[in-house]
């Protein structure tokens, strides 16, 4: 089952108000009802769970476009010792923003997170090919300073959230090239691992102890040997030597479950490994397939008990 976290926990999220990732944080009522306090980068808000200033910290990991967040997927993998809680998955819809009154013929500068200029290309190149792109720590940030400039021609690509925060008018709405693509947020913590549910993954960081042909092909048939589906496998040099990678894997399965166990254990014997976390699948099936896992498994359990009522006892 997912861990509930209490109100009176504190959560860090890249902020200012109106970011993808908080809107995201607000779309779970019980993270929703807890203390938030927003970060300049992930990196800081990773760094603050590990050393005690606060209880969770929630992030993007991984995003449908542009794959995963780097910064994040490195501070877990070499930086902190945290444990993944949950997963959240929310569809991602860009829009373009300025200031009251601003025609979108007059835009010549555009502020967002790098990620999101990523995520627009076609319709930038189409209606904006001349504006300036601007970087800024995080799409509310962008409108933030849209917000706070005294200057025509600027705005922002950010959420609907992040307009109603800022007072901004929207110029363009669904603006992203793929009107499918989302984002993975993750809940971290310095400890805990939710109980399985019967749709979970496992997060781990593969390293090798020996750069060797075929050290790749070994990791992989441990878990291709035990049916486990890999969700995610991501090469990540090591920061040790130029050549040398670690390898981040999610798979499908949790911990508790036999089969993943022993796949760690091997993987173990063999490899080091670093543990980031069993938790459950946050993707639009999972209520669905966590439903009927139960439902199978009630099933299951009643057939082997009319099995074992039919042993006869001896003597």
């Amino acid at each position: 089952m997912t861990i509930h976290v209490p109100p009176t926990a504190s959560i860090g999220f890249l902020g200012p108000a109106g970011t993808f990732t908080e809107q995201a944080l607000l779309s779970e009522p019980d993270l929703a009802a807890a203390e938030r306090e927003g970060f300049d980068s992930f990196a800081d808000l990773l760094h603050a769970v590990a050393e005690g200033s606060l209880d969770y910290g929630f992030v993007a990991v991984e995003n449908a476009i542009e794959g995963t967040v780097n910064i994040t997927t490195d501070t877990l993998a070499f930086d902190v010792d945290l444990l993944i809680q949950r997963e959240v998955v929310m569809s991602v819809e860009m829009n373009l923003l300025a200031a009251p009154g601003t025609e979108l013929s007059t835009v010549r500068t555009i502020a967002s997170f790098p990620h999101a200029y990523a995520q627009c290309r076609t319709w930038l190149r189409a209606h904006a090919p001349d504006a300036v792109l601007e970087p800024a720590t995080s799409t509310s940030a962008a409108a933030e300073l849209v917000a706070r400039s005294s200057g025509e021609g600027v705005a922002a690509i950010a959420n609907l959230r992040a307009a109603e925060v800022y007072g901004l008018d929207v110029l363009a709405r669904d603006i992203e090239d793929h009107p499918e693509n989302a984002t993975r947020f993750a809940l971290v913590a310095r400890r805990g691992i939710p109980a399985p549910t019967g749709h979970d993954k496992t997060s781990l960081v593969v390293f090798q102890r020996a750069d060797a042909p075929g050290s790749l092909l070994g990791i992989l048939q441990e878990f291709a040997a035990r049916g486990i589906n890999l969700s995610l496998l991501l090469s990540r040099p090591t920061r040790t030597s130029l050549g040398d990678y670690c390898f981040l894997i999610d798979a499908e399965g949790h911990v508790a479950d036999e089969v993943m166990a022993d796949c760690l254990r091997s993987l173990k014997v063999k490899q080091d490994v670093k543990f980031l976390g069993s938790y459950p699948a946050g993707d639009a099936a999972g209520a669905r397939v966590r439903t009927e896992t139960s439902a199978a498994a009630e099933a299951a359990g009643k057939w082997l008990d009319e099995l074992r009522d039919q042993i006869e006892m001896s003597g």
